[in-house]
């Protein structure tokens, strides 16, 4: 018999995972997604909308922009700090708060509008953090969020690091939250409207070698997966990525380009 896993120790090792390295280098790329979704669920001025895994606040400042009364929440303070900086540059008005996706400490129904891009979808209890997006957003609004798909090609990076440094027994892999059936058996299709749209992210490097480098460093994920493994696992690690990149670059030789698919989900609580 499998002895069940610990949700709350591997949640402690993600958060030294995030901690490490600077995920805004990343996340900054990203700013695209956080505008497309906040028009996606059609944000309006003075609505109240909480940004749950803000990570460094790019659905955050989305809303912002749009006039929303916008709470950016995430379970690493460091993480919010480079979100803070973000809205101070732009006079945004905005509130950030540590607060653990999985025990969201707001009443039930608070929000016109709960968004995350890429970021609860690492949530270790994923039915838990499901159950919490849907209690605080109020009957009418929305939950608007953009998930890396398993076949894409984020998906496919994280499947990579797993045959190197495999995940925990029992953990559930963050690419449930990009399967359009794992969404809908979380959010009852009696109360809630769910509209899904299949968009790709591209990321742009000048090479593999330049994506990996600047994921290996700044990538919390990756960085640990290199830091734990020994020289040759690591680059073992770093052919195996290569290979995925060059596969699916479609810039040619001189530069990389790789899209990634990933779900933009907007879910209406009738």
């Amino acid at each position: 018999m499998s002895t069940p896993i610990d949700l709350n120790a591997l949640k402690e090792r993600q958060k030294v995972a995030w901690a490490s390295g600077d995920y805004a280098v990343i996340g900054t790329t990203l700013q695209i997604v956080g505008e497309n979704l906040a028009e996606a669920c059609d944000l309006r001025c003075d609505e109240e909308v909480l940004d749950v895994a803000a990570g460094n606040g790019n659905a955050t400042l989305a809303a912002a922009r749009r006039g929303c009364r916008v709470l950016s929440t995430d379970y690493v303070a460091a993480l919010l700090e480079r979100g803070q900086d973000r809205a101070r540059a732009e006079h945004l008005d905005v509130t950030f708060q540590v607060a653990d996706a999985e025990a969201l400490p707001f009443a039930d129904a608070s929000f016109d509008a709960v968004l995350s891009t890429f970021g609860v979808m690492f949530a270790p209890d994923q039915a838990k953090a499901a159950q919490e997006l849907a209690r605080v957003c109020r009957r009418g609004g929305r939950i608007g969020l953009a998930n890396w798909t398993p076949e894409g090609f984020v998906g496919q990076m994280f499947k990579t690091l797993g045959r190197h440094l495999p995940p925990p027994a029992g953990a559930q892999p963050p690419s449930n939250w990009g399967a359009e059936a794992w969404l809908h058996s979380h959010f009852d299709e009696r109360q809630f409207l769910m509209q899904v749209t299949r968009r790709h992210f591209n990321f742009r490097y000048r090479s593999a070698a330049h994506f990996i480098d600047i994921f290996r460093h700044w990538y919390g994920p990756v960085h640990k997966a290199f830091a734990a493994l020994p020289p040759e696992s690591g680059q073992a690690l770093e052919g195996d990525l290569t290979q995925l990149i060059d596969g699916l670059n479609r810039a040619g030789p001189e530069s990389m380009v790789v899209p990634s698919e990933y779900l933009e989900v907007v879910i209406t609580k009738r």
